[in-house]
């Protein structure tokens, strides 16, 4: 049975992809200059909204996508708090060495990782890999040799999932996946990856042959099937995170979580 993906367009998949993938990058180094947490709190809370209310994707899908959230948050958090250091000691047990100034750098770096992650994915929930490439010839004149090459290896990647499936069955039939052991396990190994590999040079040639014969390699004007360009929606986007970062900013000054707000991470 296939699985449904199936979504709701909203403003947000409206964006340019390149202009929306320049901001991301933005964003990104603006929130590794980030050093306040009640700023990055409230930064987050801004990034969430968008991943809640304007992805278009039904709430169940975006619950499970949020579970590695969570682990994100654990996992680096934690481990700052039970291991960092710091002058005020809350708590020891052996190894485990809880201090004021670790507990808040884990929290921060617990937030900043969310905040990656929900970065990145209402990018990848809200642009098709095919606007974006398109975006990018049209608009950073990125050669069509490259931005179809990557393309091309995009749309494999389902193919080789399937292959490897159909794989999967094939050697479950011949009874190779009841197999137990280090050596059993390196003949698994070498039966699935000397055929996916094959299939992967084979069909990589045919593209590239196929490229070449349609003058990919050609410096000369192209037309596209697709035209994109800047919208009123490209202005919403800058809007939003315009006045978000500069409210984060504010209520973090007037209305702080913690008293404890610069967390840095040297020696």
């Amino acid at each position: 049975m296939a699985m449904d993906f199936s979504y709701k367009e909203t403003w947000l998949h409206k964006i340019n992809p390149s202009l929306k993938l320049l901001i991301m990058v933005f964003l990104f180094i603006h929130l590794l200059m980030i050093h306040n947490t009640n700023i990055l709190i409230n930064y987050m809370v801004g990034m969430l909204v968008l991943y809640l209310f304007f992805t278009g994707h039904p709430w169940k899908r975006l619950l499970v996508i949020s579970i590695p959230f969570l682990l994100i948050f654990l996992t680096s958090s934690t481990s700052m708090i039970f291991f960092g250091k710091g002058e005020i000691t809350w708590a020891k047990w052996g190894l485990v060495h809880i201090t004021e100034e670790s507990f808040f750098r884990g929290l921060h770096l617990g937030f900043r990782g969310i905040s990656f992650a929900i970065l990145g994915i209402v990018f990848a929930l809200t642009t098709r890999p095919v606007y974006l490439f398109y975006s990018l010839m049209q608009q950073f004149k990125l050669k069509p040799k490259y931005a179809y090459s990557f393309m091309a290896a995009i749309r494999l990647i389902p193919l080789m999932i399937e292959e490897m499936q159909t794989l999967h069955y094939a050697l479950q039939v011949r009874g190779v996946q009841g197999e137990r052991g280090i050596k059993e396990f390196y003949k698994k190994i070498k039966a699935y990856s000397i055929p996916l590999l094959s299939q992967s040079i084979r069909r990589a040639y045919r593209i590239a042959v196929a490229m070449e014969a349609k003058r990919f390699t050609n410096h000369g004007n192209r037309t596209y099937f697709y035209r994109l360009s800047f919208s009123k929606f490209d202005v919403i986007f800058l809007c939003y995170l315009l006045v978000i970062i500069p409210l984060s900013y504010v209520t973090a000054t007037h209305f702080p979580y913690f008293s404890i707000t610069d967390v840095r991470f040297g020696s």
